[in-house]
């Protein structure tokens, strides 16, 4: 297992080894020890996800406000996506900035994403799964978006993927516009949320 940080400060794509032979393949896909080294801090499980998507679907881009903000490991056990952190933490250096990863069950991979960070994908291929942890539960009143089709994010999808989103991504405000709306977190509250989790 390897992990680097990513263009956005506080994501990791995690490179995992697969064992296989003629019975067919072990993987570990989640290692809170060597996780922890490399964020500075444990990942506190507080709910697992699994969603399942047809080619072109695209999911995102999502956040909830800090604190406590929610943290995400996420790992495609079957098919492909292409997985985006997008920086949307008002004062950050690389506010708007985004990164991308190719999740594949052929060659895996994980991805790991800060409180406080945006996150996206899109499926590349029909029945294509996504499992995440994350640190804490599902709360609609602070979680948010904002809109993965946004010109000034110019985020990396592909043209010639027809993409289908949901109403409710659909009618996502820009990153602009959710600044504005003081939708978004801030760097100062996410770097209190993380040294409080150094901190134990």
């Amino acid at each position: 297992m390897e992990i680097r940080e990513l263009a956005v400060p506080d994501s990791f794509v995690i490179d995992l080894t697969p064992h296989g032979d003629t019975r067919g393949r072990f993987t570990e896909w989640y290692r809170a020890d060597l996780l922890s080294q490399a964020v500075g801090h444990p990942l506190t499980l507080a709910q697992a996800n699994h969603s399942v998507s047809t080619a072109g679907v695209l999911r995102g881009v999502h956040f909830a406000l800090v604190p406590p903000g929610q943290a995400k490991y996420v790992y495609c056990p079957a098919g492909r996506v292409l997985d985006v952190v997008v920086d949307v933490r008002v004062g950050s250096p690389t506010f708007g900035a985004h990164d991308s990863v190719l999740l594949d069950s052929e060659r895996p991979r994980a991805v790991y994403l800060a409180e406080g960070l945006g996150h996206a994908f899109l499926a590349l291929a029909d029945g294509s799964s996504v499992t995440y942890l994350v640190s804490s539960g599902y709360d609609p009143g602070r979680e948010f978006g904002v809109s993965p089709l946004d010109p000034d994010l110019d985020l990396p999808w592909p043209s010639d993927v027809e993409l289908e989103l949901s109403a409710k991504d659909r009618a996502a405000p820009t990153l602009a516009e959710a600044r504005e709306q003081g939708l978004l977190p801030t760097m100062a509250e996410c770097a209190a949320r993380y040294a409080e989790l150094r901190q134990g």
